[in-house]
C-alpha cells in the first residue's frame, strides 16, 4: 500500500479528526465567554462535583497548558489548567466536573476505568515496539514478527476502545451533578454538555484511527501471506 492509497485509506479519520479538533476548540472558546450565574470557578466546580460524590480525598490543583486538564488516580489528584482552574466560566464548570467525573468513576469502582488504567503499560509497551517489529519482520522476511507487531499493536487499539465509554460515562455523571444539584441550569448546562459533547467527538476520531491503521496492518500482513 503506497503513500498514496494510505492517504485515500485513512481520509475518513483524518477528515473526523479535524472536525472534531475544530469544533471542540470552537465550542470551548464560545462558552469560555459565558461566565456562569453561581460564579464558580473551576477547581469550585470539581471540589463541589467531588462533594456531592462524597468523595474526600482527592485534591484539585493548577496545571500549566492549555487544555491538559486531567485525573492522575495515582495520587489521587485532578489537574486543571489555566483555562479552567480560576477560571467562572461555563467551559472551565463543565471541563472540571468531567475531570472530577473521572475520579467519582474510581470510587465506585466503575469496570471500564479499571480495565483502561490496567491496559496503561502493555498499551504504552506495545505502541512502542509494534512498528520496529513489523519493520523488523518486513526486512528480514519474519512473518512471525510481523504479527507479533500488530498483535501488540492492538492492544493500543484497544486502549482506546475502552476509552470511549469512560469517557462518555465521566461527562454523563458531570452533567448530571451539575444539574441535578443545581449548579448549571438551563442554558448554562445546554453549554457544558456541548463543549463535553465536542471533546468526547476527539476520542471517537483516535479510536477510528487507531481502527483503520490496524486494519491497514492486517490487510498488508494478509497480502504478504498470499503471496
Amino acid at each position: 500500500m503506497g503513500y498514496f492509497s494510505y492517504l485515500l485509506f485513512m481520509l475518513p479519520a483524518l477528515i473526523i479528526s479535524m472536525i472534531a479538533q475544530a469544533r471542540v476548540q470552537s465550542t470551548f472558546h464560545k462558552y469560555s465567554q459565558v461566565r456562569n450565574a453561581r460564579g464558580l470557578t473551576g477547581a469550585d466546580a470539581a471540589r463541589r462535583v467531588l462533594t456531592l460524590n462524597g468523595i474526600t480525598n482527592v485534591q484539585v490543583e493548577y496545571v500549566n497548558g492549555r487544555l491538559t486538564d486531567h485525573y492522575d488516580p495515582r495520587v489521587n489528584v485532578i489537574r486543571l489548567s489555566e483555562s479552567v482552574f480560576g477560571v467562572d466560566s461555563v467551559s472551565a464548570v463543565g471541563v472540571a466536573a468531567h475531570e472530577a467525573g473521572h475520579a467519582a468513576q474510581y470510587a465506585a469502582g466503575y469496570f471500564p476505568i479499571k480495565l483502561r488504567s490496567a491496559l496503561v503499560p502493555v498499551s504504552q509497551f506495545g505502541s512502542g515496539v509494534s512498528i520496529p517489529l513489523i519493520l523488523l519482520g518486513y526486512f528480514f522476511q519474519y512473518d512471525w514478527l510481523i504479527f507479533l507487531g500488530i498483535a501488540f499493536f492492538s492492544f493500543a487499539v484497544l486502549f482506546s476502545i475502552v476509552t470511549l465509554p469512560v469517557e462518555f460515562n465521566a461527562s454523563r455523571r458531570a452533567i448530571q451533578v451539575l444539574g441535578d444539584s443545581g449548579t448549571l441550569q438551563g442554558e448554562e448546562l445546554e453549554g457544558a454538555k456541548q463543549v463535553l459533547s465536542a471533546a468526547a467527538m476527539t476520542y471517537v476520531a483516535s479510536t477510528l484511527t487507531a481502527l483503520l491503521s490496524l486494519l491497514r496492518l492486517i490487510l498488508i500482513f494478509g497480502r504478504r501471506n498470499s503471496h
